[in-house]
């Protein structure tokens, strides 16, 4: 699992705009931020993907160099991971995507609730490499039911799941259930509330990037 704060950098900046109260009144800077650490994760993420040599023709001769084997497919739950896909679309030019509507049903009684999904698009999964989007991983139900519908389409050949923040819960939650996908968060934090939101978290990235739903 590989977390942005374990080591100080310029990720910790776009974090704590992100969660700061003053800074989030400002929905274009909270898209800037989230499309800016999902910049630095692809970047991450890319030293992980296979390569092949190659020679660039230039003006005064050739240069020896590598390029990607095969651009990674991009899927990202609506509407909140929009602009932390975007951040990775900027840098994998050659990319697919895939784009999945999952969300949190009702509340029941005892304050447990489903995920719902009702529209899932997805190209050809069969020995790609799969980079699964979601700006907020609190109990982890959400991305493992996608991840699991997303394999009619093909098994992927290496999956990397991205959340800007994790829970504690919802990180090994999804560990027991994904142990074969690897792990890419900017920050985890220790609890959620009576309403499953991370806390200290953030709030509810979709309403704070597009605007409140009703």
């Amino acid at each position: 699992m590989f977390v942005f704060t374990q080591q100080p950098s310029i990720a910790n900046h776009f974090l704590a705009e992100m969660r700061d109260v003053h800074t989030q009144t400002d929905s274009m800077r909270f898209r800037r931020n989230l499309e800016r650490l999902g910049e630095l994760m692809a970047y991450e993420i890319s030293k992980t993907f296979d390569y092949k040599p190659i020679q660039v023709q230039t003006p005064l001769g050739k240069a020896a160099t590598q390029l990607m084997a095969h651009p990674p497919v991009l899927a990202t739950i609506l509407r909140a991971g929009l602009p932390l896909y975007q951040g990775f679309l900027n840098f994998y030019d050659g990319a697919e995507s895939a784009f999945i509507g999952a969300y949190r049903g009702p509340h029941q009684a005892d304050e447990t609730f489903e995920v719902q999904m009702d529209y899932l698009v997805c190209p050809n999964l069969n020995d790609k490499t799969l980079i699964l989007i979601d700006p907020m991983l609190a109990t982890g139900k959400s991305i493992v039911k996608t991840y699991r519908a997303m394999l009619q389409y093909g098994t992927p050949a290496h999956t990397h799941l991205v959340a800007a923040i994790g829970s504690r819960e919802g990180v090994a939650y999804v560990k027991s259930h994904l142990p074969d996908c690897q792990l890419w968060l900017g920050d985890v934090d220790e609890t959620l509330n009576h309403k499953f939101y991370i806390v200290p978290g953030l709030g509810d990235a979709g309403d704070l990037s597009f605007g409140n739903k009703l």
